[in-house]
């Protein structure tokens, strides 16, 4: 079920309306359907936090009630679209996991994003809430991780720099963002113990 087309009349939208229920309401005929408005979790961080390993830890830890899903799977062609910000990534983001909240199970999305680049898309009102725990790691360390990469990633000294800068704006800010963004520190932590604590924060939010 694609949220965004009406099943009656088949009028598509960019602007989806959520009415209490929660129902979907088609601004061209009126027809009303009943809709899963769930949570979505966003791990993020800056590159070389641990995201993508993180994630794939924590399939067996969540799998029996969420979805984990991971942004870079998308990061192609006509979606890398221009801007800071990537609208229609982020976008195509957020109708993937609001489909897959019709399934009854809330997506857990990993991958590098900041409220500013989802708050205001009009596909917001998909959902009760977003979340964000953002994985950090003290830059030196984060510096040397971004360097082991292998060559194909182009991780070169100019975007390690780049990356930093955006990991001090990220740290200094998130408590000011909206919603705030909690912090999670995999400087010294095994991997295995980062995915337990994200799961953690997952669960504990779920459970609110």
């Amino acid at each position: 079920m694609n949220p965004l087309i009406c099943a009656r009349c088949g009028e598509h939208t960019d602007h989806p309306r959520v009415e209490p229920g929660p129902v979907l309401r088609c601004a061209r005929c009126g027809h009303r359907e009943p809709f899963a408005r769930l949570p979505l979790y966003c791990v993020t961080g800056p590159s070389g936090t641990g995201k993508s390993t993180v994630a794939r830890l924590l399939l067996p830890l969540l799998a029996d009630r969420f979805v984990v899903l991971e942004q870079d799977l998308l990061w192609t062609a006509g979606l890398r679209d221009s801007g800071t910000e990537h609208p229609l990534f982020r976008s195509t983001w957020l109708r993937t996991a609001a489909m897959v909240h019709q399934n009854g199970r809330p997506v857990v999305l990993c991958g590098t994003v900041v409220p500013p680049e989802l708050e205001p898309l009009p596909e917001r009102v998909l959902f009760s809430e977003i979340r964000y725990l953002s994985l950090m790691a003290e830059p030196e360390v984060l510096a040397e991780r971004l360097r082991a990469r292998p060559k194909w990633r182009e991780w070169d000294e100019p975007r390690i720099a780049e990356m930093l800068e955006y990991a001090a704006w990220v740290r200094d800010t998130a408590h000011e963002m909206h919603p705030p963004v909690d912090l999670l520190d995999t400087t010294t932590a095994a991997v295995e113990d980062t995915a337990a604590a994200v799961a953690a924060w997952v669960l504990d939010h779920a459970g609110r």
